[in-house]
């Protein structure tokens, strides 16, 4: 894995300058902007970072930009606009192959069982200690928001 020194690009942001003139070659024109779009939010985080990214950091890059095409394709389907929804569905998944592999909803449950035992956490307002926990650990792998509910509800919140 590169390491924070800048020292050369990452084995990601490598993949991603060689998948974008592929699909310039290919003229996929929706795959290409959604690439640029990555890539463009990996230059803004070096600017500031003061550095080249990690895979690590890439990938939080990453995660972040799925996210918001999760977030506007919900807002053009309430919208009524089906069409800008199936493209940023399609942004979507183009993104999601720089994401590592999600975790299961049972290795998720051992994550939380896990950081319940470690951190002694019993009542709702040690949820923070637990969600650190499983956050840290699986960072990229799972959506915060499903993961604070199933604390909150193991925790009795």
């Amino acid at each position: 894995m590169a390491d924070d020194s800048g020292s050369g690009p990452s084995a990601l942001k490598e993949r991603l300058a060689a998948e974008m003139r592929e699909a310039m070659k290919a003229r996929e024109k929706v795959r290409l902007s959604a690439l640029r779009l990555l890539s463009a939010a990996v230059k803004n985080r070096e600017v500031e970072l003061r550095h080249e990214l990690s895979d690590d950091e890439l990938v939080e890059v990453a995660t972040r930009e799925v996210k918001r095409r999760k977030e506007a394709v919900a807002a053009y389907d309430s919208a009524g606009r089906p069409d800008r929804a199936s493209v940023e569905r399609e942004e979507q998944e183009i993104l999601e192959a720089y994401l590592p592999a999600g975790l299961s909803e049972d290795e998720v449950k051992g994550l939380i069982e896990e950081a319940i035992a470690a951190s002694g956490a019993s009542t709702p307002g040690d949820m923070g200690a637990v969600m650190g926990y499983v956050m840290a650990r699986a960072r990229g792998r799972v959506d915060g928001k499903s993961v604070q509910q199933q604390v909150r509800d193991r925790l009795g919140a």
